[in-house]
């Protein structure tokens, strides 16, 4: 099957900012892509509206990067704590997931989505450890988890 050519809308992790015109499957576009509104259909009409929105696009991602590097900053400085059941040998039953980790976050305040918080490898003992934070394309903030005996 061919591609579709679009042009973005918005910015696409793994796949270009707002103003690339891409190609992807016809199924990505139809079904995920134009319903949520990060794709149109590269017309002339499309490519007009971008050039019109170029200055506000550029202005929002200078602030969201002003942004997560502002949270980078605050995250530096955090440390939290998270009891899990372990053996005698200090093995945990189960692992620390980002979901674990972001439901603390939230708890000092941090709204972090638990899928931009990258755990590697995965913590399966008690410690300290760290995990990195997916802030921007560009920004990654570094945590330190504490996996204490629960």
């Amino acid at each position: 099957m061919a591609n579709v050519s679009l042009i973005l809308l918005d910015d696409v992790e793994n796949l270009g900012l707002a103003g690339d015109e891409v190609k992807v499957a016809p199924g990505y576009a139809r079904n995920y892509l134009i319903p949520k509104k990060l794709a149109a259909k590269a017309t002339p009409g499309t490519l007009r509206l971008i050039e019109s929105r170029k200055a506000q696009i550029a202005a929002r991602r200078a602030a969201e990067l002003e942004n997560a590097k502002a949270i980078a900053a605050k995250l530096a400085d955090v440390e939290i704590s998270i009891a899990m059941q372990a053996t005698e040998d200090d093995q945990l039953f189960g692992s620390v997931t980002s979901r674990m980790v972001a439901d603390e976050l939230a708890a000092q305040g941090f709204d972090i989505a638990h899928n931009r918080i990258i755990i590697e490898p995965p913590i399966k003992m008690l410690g300290s450890f760290e995990a990195d934070v997916k802030l921007h394309s560009e920004v990654t903030g570094k945590i330190k988890i504490w996996v204490v005996r629960g």
